[in-house]
């Protein structure tokens, strides 16, 4: 979160849109202001056009993203913006590997939503 916005701008990124929408709603029931991303084609694109976010909440594996590429790209272009990573795949090699990447946090799917809001406001 910016001085200049004290709303939390968040990118919610997740090929289900079901999560995707979910986690979008809560958010913005907690007052943030939330764009969403469906691959991470879409998640670049969103990026390029408005890269000031506080906070992505990031899907790991997607069809077009597999690992941790989209957050080493993410970190590369915004290293400021805080990512919280979610997963049903988040063995422990990856959830160390994208915590010394920089990630704030990976959150096992499935997750309640306020354990995700929790973890996007500790985050902004």
């Amino acid at each position: 979160m910016n001085a200049k916005n004290p709303i939390p701008h968040v990118l919610v990124v997740d090929d289900e849109s079901l999560i995707r929408w979910s986690v979008a709603e809560t958010l913005s029931g907690r007052g943030m202001s939330v764009a969403q991303a469906s691959d991470g084609a879409s998640t670049l694109k969103v990026l390029r056009n408005e890269p000031r976010f506080d906070v992505i909440v990031l899907d790991l594996r997607m069809p077009d993203v597999d690992d941790l590429w989209l957050l080493e790209k993410i970190r590369e272009l915004y290293p400021s913006t805080a990512v919280v990573l979610m997963s049903a795949f988040g063995s422990p090699e990856v959830k160390e590997r994208a915590l010394q990447m920089g990630a704030r946090q990976l959150i096992n799917k499935p997750f309640e939503m306020g354990d995700m809001a929790a973890a996007v406001e500790a985050a902004a």
